[in-house]
Order: structure tokens, then sequence, then C-alpha cells
């Protein structure tokens, strides 16, 4: 897998949570959540730019290797659930993130993933390097699946820069361990 050559790489980052256990019964599995995150050159930071078709256009690639590249870490279980987001450096905009992670960033992520019918929960912020984000997750084929809304905490303690852009993929194995909120099921949607 490869990206565009306009973007320019800075760094990679890979966080995987197993979690075994939360109060009550043990899960049959773990659940598994895998994000990655791409550190960007920002060619927009400092100026402002009416036309965000530069990023745009280029960013199917960014969804194929950061989906290729989340999935990987799951550890050969399907993914389940999935989000999207980022962080402008403070010379950048919010703007610059949103337009890295469109729909047609979204089409080519789910594609790597193995699908999904759900829209893709997102979230963008600018931010200084440490800068917290929540990247948001949601069950791919039913964004209304309650066991499933969760997010997975992204902290790079040298990143955004001023002038950097970071993008975030994330997938999880399931759902909330014991979720018991009711609503619509995973089953209630394969049942379909």
């Amino acid at each position: 897998m490869t990206i565009d050559h306009f973007y320019k790489v800075r760094a990679w980052h890979s966080f995987v949570q197993e979690s075994t256990h939360e109060l009550g019964p043990a899960p049959a599995q773990p659940l598994i959540k895998a994000a990655v995150a791409v550190v960007l050159q920002n060619p927009f930071a400092g100026q402002w730019v009416e036309d965000l078709s530069p990023l745009i256009d280029p960013s199917p690639s960014l969804g194929t290797e950061l989906g290729g590249r989340a999935l990987a870490l799951l550890g050969g279980r399907a993914a389940e659930s999935y989000g999207k987001g980022g962080i402008a450096g403070l010379n950048g905009e919010q703007e610059h993130v949103v337009a890295c992670v469109t729909t047609v960033f979204g089409n080519a992520f789910r594609d790597a993933i193995g699908g999904g019918d759900a829209w893709i929960s997102s979230v963008t912020k600018s931010g200084a390097a440490g800068t917290s984000i929540d990247i948001p997750l949601a069950y791919k084929h039913e964004v209304y699946v309650r066991s499933h809304y969760d997010a997975m905490t992204i902290t790079l303690p040298d990143a955004p820069r001023p002038d950097e852009i970071v993008i975030i993929a994330a997938v999880a194995t399931g759902g909330r361990l014991n979720a018991r909120v009711g609503g619509i099921t995973v089953a209630d949607v394969l049942a379909r």
C-alpha cells in the first residue's frame, strides 16, 4: 500500500487496546480497538486557500493505507466498527482536516477494512502537539446500533506541529463489553 505523493508524511503511529474484562461477566473474546495516525505536512498552513480539492482528491490513498494498517492491527479478526478524524496544527485550520476525511476518503477506508453500509463517525479539530482526540466508533453496517457507540482516545506527544495535519482511522472488533442499554442489535441488522 502507498499514499499519493502529494502528501508529505513525517510519521506513522499505531495504537492497539485489548480489553479482556469489565465489571460483570467476561466476554467470550476480548474487544480489540486499533487506530493508525499519519502525520502530514499541511501545504496550506499559514494561508487562506479557497479550493481545498488538492487535499480531497488524493485522500482515497490515505483511506486505503490507514484502513489497511488499522485492520492488520486486529490480528486477523474482522472490523465491526469504525471511525475517523484528525487534528490540524495551529497554523492550519479544522477545514484542512475535514478535506482529508470526506466521502472519497471514507469510501476507500470502508473498502480497506472489508466494507460497511453506515456512514463513518468522525471528529476533527485544531490543536497543538499533544492534543488528545476521541475518535468515535460505530457499527459499520448501521450507525444506530447502540452497543457499538464507543471511542478511542489518541494522543501524539509530538504532533501535530503548527504546520502539520494528523489523520486517524480507527476500527474495533465489536461493541462495548457488556453493552446492555437496548436498541437495535447487530443480530437485528444481519436479519434484515
